[in-house]
């Protein structure tokens, strides 16, 4: 694994659990740990696990006992590394988004099918069971025909005009702000659950544009200079509308100035016969509303997604025992375990990790040109 910090730790902890909750074939050993101080990968290969570790990813790579490269980097060195594993002949497993652009994570695909590896992106909130279940909702036509899906992503951790430049703030390093952090979940999610997007029109606006220097950073904090401040260039919300190639039409917002909202990602879906909508604050819940329910006792109903026969929840605790963010990642690296067991990748791979930076980029266009984009217009 390259990188070691926020997600860097969700892996490491999923790794080590998929064989505690789940059978599979093929299990994970964490064979090397890469990041450049020496001082503080040492100290996190020895806290999560990992048998060594390198503070070169190029000399990670080389590495006869590794089969797997996982990427946790921040978002500007995906490509590079992704591409370099695949050419290594080695499998790639890479954070959200993909790439820093289109053109990126096309050729970022292009190289892991070109050397036939293995292929996944982490976009983990597929596979909480209360997502899963309103996926099975929807393809079994509970639903009916799809009218609207409305995505919010909110969060507030960056209200403060004294919060440092971190590399999140900084567009050569993200790439983009609120919109490839956050909405890129919230496309992956529309994806999943509602089909391909047609076309987008959407506005990308920043705020405070100007913030101390940081001095030092972990995770999502950081520390500033008191006296020194760099702009930022990035957005600090989006928000966009879509047609659906179903013909259904959507709505998003991804914004880090919802006060507070601490992870409000939330997605309501209306169709012909019900509706459904989920809130990742409240994740072991999905809320449920058919039309032919009886006159007097209609409206939402809470369902507790944590019995058996719920997806996934029968590898953990007895029903109305919570699951928490943790498993989303187990979950989703059981599949990429089965798929390297079985010789595919799963979704959502590389293709989807194209997807939904081309969605990215068509909002990131709109707000420039002032019009609909099509999709299909930037994956041709």
């Amino acid at each position: 694994m390259v990188g070691y910090k926020f997600m860097g730790k969700a892996h490491s902890h999923a790794y080590r659990d998929i064989p505690f909750y789940f059978n599979t074939n093929v299990e994970p050993v964490l064979q090397a740990l890469c990041g450049r101080n020496e001082e503080s990968v040492r100290e996190a290969a020895s806290k999560m696990g990992w048998k060594s570790y390198e503070t070169d990813w190029k000399k990670l790579i080389k590495r006869d006992d590794i089969d797997l490269i996982d990427i946790v980097t921040p978002n500007n060195s995906h490509a590079e590394i992704a591409i370099a594993a695949a050419e290594a002949g080695k499998h790639v497993f890479c954070e959200k988004p993909l790439a820093m652009t289109l053109e990126q994570s096309k050729r970022m695909l292009e190289a892991v099918e070109k050397h036939k590896v293995i292929h996944m992106v982490n976009h983990n909130y597929r596979f909480v069971p209360a997502v899963q279940l309103a996926k099975n909702l929807i393809d079994n036509g509970r639903l009916g025909k799809i009218f609207h899906i409305r995505v919010t992503y909110l969060q507030d951790w960056i209200m403060d005009p004294q919060f440092p430049l971190t590399w999140r703030l900084d567009k050569v390093v993200s790439g983009s702000g609120s919109h490839g952090d956050l909405a890129a979940h919230s496309i992956d999610l529309a994806r999943f659950l509602n089909g391909e997007f047609k076309e987008v029109s959407g506005i990308l606006e920043t705020f405070i544009n100007q913030r101390p220097i940081v001095t030092s950073s972990s995770g999502l904090n950081g520390k500033g200079a008191s006296d020194k401040t760099g702009t930022v260039d990035v957005d600090d919300t989006s928000i966009f509308i879509a047609r659906f190639e179903n013909g259904s039409i959507g709505t998003f917002e991804a914004t880090r100035f919802a006060g507070g909202n601490r992870n409000g990602n939330r997605f309501e879906i209306n169709g012909e016969k019900g509706s459904i909508r989920w809130d990742m604050e409240n994740m072991n819940h999905l809320e449920v509303y058919f039309h032919d329910d009886e006159p007097g006792l209609q409206g939402f109903r809470k369902i507790n997604c944590t019995e058996e026969i719920h997806p996934y929840a029968e590898a953990y605790w007895p029903a109305g025992h919570s699951i928490g963010y943790e498993h989303t990642f187990i979950n989703l690296m059981v599949n990429l375990m089965n798929g390297l067991d079985k010789g595919f990748s799963p979704s959502p791979n590389f293709t989807d990790g194209v997807r939904n930076q081309a969605v990215l980029e068509a909002v990131e266009l709109s707000s420039h040109k002032k019009k609909w984009i099509s999709i299909s217009d930037l994956l041709n």
